[in-house]
């Protein structure tokens, strides 16, 4: 979640953003373009004087026809933001916000805000699209929004759930009109809900948390939900404590330190359509004082049903595959590189076997303090990694830096808690093109850029600083991707 609660004056100067800057081209990171994406309703960035933005912790998906759709948050109060690529992630064109009660997004007041995710519906609607759905929290409650025309339009359902206090939602998509969410509940279980109409109403929440696993309650990291369009299993990730017995040692509501730590992956497994869960180990690290609980274990699924955990340590990222879905694991094994920092990873699935990583990647490293504490002098990119053989024990992993430097010195991971530098949030994500197989990176930057344009308040002064933060988009030009061609 953010820390900005009621960011209307924001939102309203923000519409003033750059001022006449002219319109920069994308600028080049290896086989990436780069570039800042645009506030206002229409906007088509790169190419436009107003490409810039005040929002952050972004997501991205793709649907089978190669569009590309992204949300960002402005805080809780202050609506989100969504765009949508229809050239592969070459250009993207700001749509109407899914949630604001200004179909201009330029009033600064809206429900939601907080904490965004999005799904894209595997089958196509009556109409001949794929459903796109964004969630977002409100504190009270998660809001999803649902578009059945290419992100057009949109319709904002608040979801009643069975709790008083949600926290960190996700969201994921089925067939041509169901959609599942996930959530934080109060006593910080994990709720899955269901809809069985797009979104209109959720009629079915149950835990994720299965009974031999209780003592996890209260002592786990949520991470993010995925189905399989192919055998419809729903996967919810987290990371928690491995005992009943480690409840005495575990940090305290995940912030203050404990002698323990959450040291094992998990995977909560529904084969019954989201009735039930049975929650499988991962992967647990015998050393009780790792923790991988930093934002946020991931899951993605390819097109055979092969299933992979990704998740970092607070210094590197590794990963684990099931080809059993999700029962029995092997891994773990690197994704990025033994040295340097990698953080906040996410990923996508292609075909069999072939996955794409991204993490935000450092030099630095000291080998003992957290992220938190690193000095200025730690400079963050986007890194991304690809494995086409993924299911093979020791395969290699093609690695390259996607972005420019989007940060500089500490990042702290513990979100609302947070009393470091927070400008990178707490995720980003990437996906691939089914019809190209590149990728399209969605992400954090609280650099000033001299080539403009930047939003008001962020100059050369302010780098590196929220005034400057803003969600940019690293696409793929050029190299392997993960997808053979279009799904059938």
């Amino acid at each position: 979640m953010r820390r900005m609660l009621f960011p209307a004056l924001a939102a309203m100067f923000a519409s003033l953003f750059a001022l006449a800057a002219p319109a920069a081209p994308p600028s080049k990171s290896g086989n990436f373009a780069n570039y800042s994406l645009g506030e206002a309703t229409g906007t088509t960035c790169p190419g436009s004087s107003v490409c810039s933005n005040i929002a952050s912790e972004p997501a991205i998906r793709a649907d089978g026809a190669g569009r590309f759709f992204g949300s960002s948050e402005n805080g809780l109060g202050g609506g989100t933001v969504a765009f949508r690529s229809t050239d592969g992630g070459v250009h993207y064109t700001t749509l109407v916000s899914p949630n604001s009660v200004s179909q201009t997004n330029d009033t600064g007041f809206a429900p939601g805000g907080g904490d965004t995710d999005l799904a894209v519906a595997p089958d196509k609607n009556a109409s001949g699209f794929y459903n796109v759905y964004v969630a977002s929290l409100s504190l009270a409650n998660v809001d999803v929004s649902t578009s059945t025309d290419g992100g057009a339009s949109w319709s904002l359902n608040p979801v009643t759930t069975p709790e008083t206090v949600d926290d960190r939602e996700w969201i994921a998509a089925d067939a041509g009109n169901k959609v599942c969410i996930s959530y934080h509940d109060a006593p910080q279980g994990i709720t899955v809900g269901c809809s069985p109409n797009a979104g209109l109403t959720f009629t079915q929440f149950t835990t994720a948390i299965d009974a031999g696993h209780l003592f996890q309650v209260s002592e786990n990291s949520i991470g993010n939900l995925a189905i399989d369009p192919t055998s419809h299993t729903i996967y919810q990730t987290y990371s928690a404590i491995t005992t009943a017995a480690e409840t005495a040692c575990a940090p305290q509501l995940g912030v203050v330190a404990g002698t323990c730590d959450y040291h094992g992956v998990y995977m909560a497994v529904s084969t019954d359509g989201g009735l039930t869960f049975t929650d499988y180990p991962v992967y647990v690290n015998p050393d009780p004082t790792v923790g991988y609980g930093h934002q946020f274990v991931n899951v993605s699924v390819d097109r055979a049903g092969n299933v992979y955990s990704v998740y970092t340590d607070d210094h590197h990222v590794y990963y684990s595959f099931s080809k059993d879905h999700g029962k029995t694991w092997s891994g773990p094994f690197f994704v990025s590189t033994a040295t340097g920092t990698q953080i906040f990873p996410w990923s996508t699935a292609g075909d069999a076997g072939k996955l794409d990583v991204v993490y935000y990647q450092t030099p630095y490293s000291d080998g003992t303090n957290t992220p938190d504490t690193y000095p200025s002098s730690a400079a963050w990119t986007v890194g991304f990694a690809q494995n086409l053989n993924a299911l093979s024990p020791g395969s290699t992993w093609s690695r390259q830096t996607a972005s420019p430097v989007n940060h500089l010195g500490g990042v702290c991971e513990s979100g609302i808690a947070c009393t470091g530098n927070r400008d990178l949030y707490d995720d980003f994500g990437v996906a691939a093109s089914p019809t190209t197989g590149l990728a399209s990176i969605i992400y954090s930057d609280d650099q000033f850029d001299p080539a403009g344009p930047n939003s008001a308040g962020c100059d050369v002064t302010t780098s590196n600083s929220s005034s400057c933060g803003h969600t940019a988009i690293a696409t793929q030009t050029s190299g392997s991707g993960i997808f053979s061609g279009k799904k059938k």
